[in-house]
């Protein structure tokens, strides 16, 4: 049984983080399910292991936090659907590559029903969609934005952290860092494709992909 939880308002990164340890201490124990727990965050850059300096652009406009997640800087705020993912790869594979893609694939299924097409590139992590309505970059490389970004943590093969997806975020607020170390391309969302999507509308979808992207416990 995986249990779903929708937190309203905005929730602390620091409670997020401390619920997210409990409940994967819990989930290792056996006293509690695996968990996908969808929230808000206020603004906010969280700094992952490989975050570097120079990335953090302008350290003074929001609260940096340094994360255990994989990754590096990312922006988390209102009207960003941030998908903490808890679940036990003892019983779902022990594969973190294998993980990591079914995690884009639900992502991309996700946005499939929206009719956007998100797609992957080796070597950027998260979700992509290309812009070819806008100028390509100076060396003539098609322009993309990324719409959904991945950062996960393991202990004991439990996993933790997750997936954000940009419905109707403010997005001068990602100005502030490289996100995920990645210059030259932009970000984008649901509602800067033009598409009139909810948070609520979101997390329908989520849920209508969610067994058909993630692997399944091997005891079912």
């Amino acid at each position: 049984m995986v249990e779903w939880i929708t937190s309203p308002g905005l929730v602390a990164y620091e409670t997020a983080v401390e619920d997210m340890e409990h409940r994967a201490a819990a989930i290792l124990a056996g006293t509690e399910d695996e968990a996908i727990w969808l929230l808000e965050h206020p603004p906010l850059y969280t700094a992952g292991t490989s975050a570097r300096v120079q990335d953090l652009i302008d350290p003074d406009r929001f609260p940096v936090h340094p994360s255990k997640r994989g990754g590096q800087y990312t922006y988390h705020g209102p009207g960003q659907r941030v998908v903490y993912v808890m679940l036990d790869l003892n019983r779902r594979g022990r594969d973190v590559r294998a993980f990591v893609q079914s995690l884009e694939t639900w992502v991309i299924d996700t946005l499939d029903t929206f009719n956007i097409k998100g797609e992957i590139r080796p070597g950027r992590v998260g979700v992509w969609v290309a812009r070819p309505e806008k100028l390509p970059l100076p060396d003539g490389t098609p322009r993309e934005d990324k719409i959904a970004a991945i950062g996960i943590r393991l202990r004991k093969w439990v996993s933790f952290h997750g997936i954000s997806i940009n419905v109707e975020p403010d997005l001068s607020h990602f100005d502030g860092i490289v996100p995920c170390g990645i210059s030259g391309h932009g970000v984008t969302s649901l509602v800067d494709l033009g598409l009139p999507v909810t948070m609520d509308d979101l997390d329908v979808a989520l849920r209508s992909t969610f067994d058909g992207a993630l692997p399944m416990p091997a005891d079912t």
